[in-house]
């Protein structure tokens, strides 16, 4: 039975409008109830890691022939790109990672994502007139939340990992001090930012010596940074958020005109919480919770597609519903999610089959659905410059790690002393309700900024498992972290390899703006002509991210790991 476009809208508006009143009596919850341990019986006796610099990938594995696992690998990867790749992460910004356990089947999602100092004030982000003030939003001081990344990394050491946390962290002590060779990438993005980072004095002197970015090719350093790591391998998280290190992050941030404390700094919490489990096509995908966006949004879409068989349909019809579904899961995401511990969500209905097939009523086969048909929201976007890793040891582990600093180098801002480049993740929050971001996407008061609250993300880090497969996807990317990641799943489940999943050309519609953004060659003029005929706007995007992939095949012991073709100094490699 089909039924007209402008009935279908006022169903969804009714769902929509039954689930205000839904997430009023619900009981508050981050995530469904705990799923059941899923226990792999084999072993793949090697190991398999994808980043997006050859520098962490090959610390991974150095790790792993310590006689580290899965977990301290994600150390020392992690680390490593703190040194080599500042402009998407680093021990200054924080992580969401997804893990599973071989031993007991235990998963469990880490939330060590950023947090808002307890003298957070609004106004701090308004200019005099009371528009958004972009520049202490992405800025200096101000724009830092409170680091998670250095608390993650001692939590994972302490609670997952095999080796000292100062083994692990060694290999990224080592290119720190020593020095490496800077890639274009990173060279261009000091380039781009370079008037911001000439601002503050510690950041030109590292970013800019001689008043210049470091050469590609050229032998550069971080002995700060290199001291930093080596003061959290041996204090654990104290050696970061105490200490020499927290005095001089808190001595320089107040002096730049910040307002952290040295109590901010030393009540940071990682939080352990449950990650969202969704079954498709026979297929279980663990993925990231609340205060991230994007496993409720993954999940969301699958259910939706769940009604469909999308393997008997045409390319055009495939990829209209595809984007369908995206829309109607951002439209939820945008105005319902944010920080667990602050905010009640209505999961069980956001996460419901039934809430889906209400939803996928009001898709027409034949006919795009205008956004602005759709009741009104407001959404955040996490920034372009985020980086992800995959790793799945010998014996099994396996660790999906999405980290940032949000925009690119962050705040531009170095604690003087430290060699922490910190995040500028207060823009993620709704600093101005209803007042576009950075990105241009606007805010609801689910996500606006509190003492202590953890800002909305869209990193999505991903584990699914099949009967005869295993795969880790995750990307960074923005708000296209959440859709990139959903278009890994599906191509994971149609049965491509690490490469195809990392390479694949990809699109994305996030509800608003009203339009889908393209990779330059995801589809044929037929396809094109198709969706356009159906009503969708098109547009060419540029910029993806870098999503780094590894998989198992469980049938002959096999890994496979590839990092996105996109950025040449990537490196996915089994050993």
């Amino acid at each position: 039975m089909t039924f007209p476009l402008n009935w279908r809208v006022a169903l969804l508006g009714l769902l929509l409008t039954t689930s205000a009143a839904y997430a009023a009596d619900s009981r508050p919850t981050s995530s469904p109830a705990a799923p059941s341990a899923h226990v792999i019986t084999e072993r793949p006796g090697h190991a398999g890691i994808a980043s997006a610099n050859f520098h962490a990938t090959e610390a991974g594995h150095e790790v792993l022939a310590k006689g580290g696992n899965a977990f301290d690998a994600a150390i020392a990867v992690a680390a490593t790109l703190s040194v080599v790749e500042p402009e998407s992460s680093g021990i200054g910004g924080g992580f969401m990672a997804v893990l599973h356990r071989a031993s007991d089947g235990r998963e469990v999602f880490i939330d060590a994502r950023e947090t808002a100092p307890a003298a957070v004030n609004a106004k701090d982000y308004l200019n005099k007139d009371g528009t958004p003030n972009r520049d202490t939003a992405l800025n200096g001081p101000l724009s830092a939340g409170i680091p998670g990344e250095a608390a993650g990394l001692a939590w994972l050491s302490t609670h997952y990992g095999k080796l000292p946390l100062k083994e692990s962290l060694a290999p990224a002590v080592r290119i720190a001090r020593d020095g490496f060779k800077p890639d274009g990438r990173l060279v261009n993005a000091i380039s781009e930012r370079a008037e911001d980072i000439r601002r503050w004095p510690a950041s030109a002197a590292k970013y800019l010596p001689d008043g210049k970015p470091p050469v590609v090719g050229e032998v550069w350093r971080d002995p700060d940074q290199a001291r930093t790591l080596e003061l959290l391998g041996e204090h654990g998280f104290d050696g970061f958020y105490r200490g020499e290190v927290g005095k001089k992050l808190v001595d320089a941030v107040r002096a730049a005109g910040g307002n952290w404390t040295a109590k901010d700094l030393e009540s940071y919490q990682v939080k352990e919480r449950t990650p969202i489990v969704v079954n498709y096509r026979g297929y279980r995908v663990v993925t990231a919770p609340p205060a991230s966006s994007g496993g409720v949004a993954v999940a969301e879409i699958l259910n939706i597609l769940s009604g469909y068989d999308l393997t008997k349909l045409d390319t055009v019809h495939r990829t209209h519903l595809v984007i369908e579904a995206m829309r109607r899961a951002f439209r939820d995401h945008n105005d319902y999610l944010g920080d667990p511990d602050f905010v009640k969500m209505p999961m069980d209905m956001l996460l419901s089959p039934y809430y889906a097939a209400g939803l996928r009523q009001t898709i027409l086969m034949d006919k795009a659905t205008p956004s602005s048909m759709l009741p009104v929201s407001a959404g955040t976007d996490p920034g372009m410059h985020t980086t992800h890793f995959s790793i799945i040891d010998k014996d099994g582990n396996i660790a999906s790690i999405t980290q940032t600093v949000n925009y690119t180098m962050g705040s531009t801002f170095v604690a003087a002393g430290t060699g922490v480049l910190l995040n500028d993740e207060m823009d993620d929050f709704a600093l101005v309700p209803n007042k576009p971001n950075v990105y241009g996407l606007l805010g609801s008061d689910a996500n606006a900024p509190a003492p202590g609250k953890r800002m909305l993300s869209s990193m999505t880090p991903s584990i699914v498992f099949g009967a005869d497969r295993v795969g880790v996807i995750g990307s960074p990317g923005g708000s296209t972290i959440i859709t990139q990641v959903l278009e890994g799943i599906l191509a994971f489940i149609d049965g491509k390899d690490a490469a195809g999943i990392a390479g694949q050309k990809r699109f994305h519609h996030q509800y608003m703006p009203d339009r889908v953004d393209v990779e330059s060659g995801t589809f044929d003029a037929a396809t094109t002509e198709g969706l356009t005929r159906m009503g969708h706007t098109l547009k060419e995007r540029s910029s993806w991210g870098f999503m780094n992939v590894v998989t198992w095949d469980l049938k002959n012991n096999k890994l496979d790991a590839a990092s996105d073709p996109r950025r040449e100094s990537g490196l996915g490699k089994v050993q």
